[in-house]
């Protein structure tokens, strides 16, 4: 199954980049594939919920809210262009913002 979500990479520190984009979920749903990256969710961690399977860099991985506030610290985020369109109209409901390439939270 794929769906939208917010990705935002940890391994620098509490905060890194984050993006919106499509994620493929495993069947058992412990599993995320996102560019070319396999992130395992995991039950213990300090501001992350996967860490990538090749690297044991960490993430945060969640579904997108609504009002935008996906990152913990605030910033930028950065729009996949191929989830573009569905984010702003779908789940932002916000269609005259389906061109902006990200947005601040």
């Amino acid at each position: 199954m794929k769906r939208i979500m917010y990705v935002e990479y940890k391994g620098g520190g509490l905060e890194g980049p984050g993006r919106i984009g499509w994620v493929e979920l495993s069947k058992t749903g412990k599993m995320f594939y996102y560019q070319g990256k396999r992130l395992l969710k995991t039950k213990s961690g300090f501001k992350h919920n996967c860490y990538d399977r090749e690297t044991h860099e960490e993430y945060w991985v969640s579904g997108p809210k609504k009002d935008g506030s996906d990152r913990l610290y605030g910033g930028a985020v950065e729009i996949d262009e191929d989830a573009r369109e569905e984010y702003w109209t779908k789940i932002r409901k916000l269609p005259q913002n389906k061109n902006l390439t990200s947005y601040k939270c």
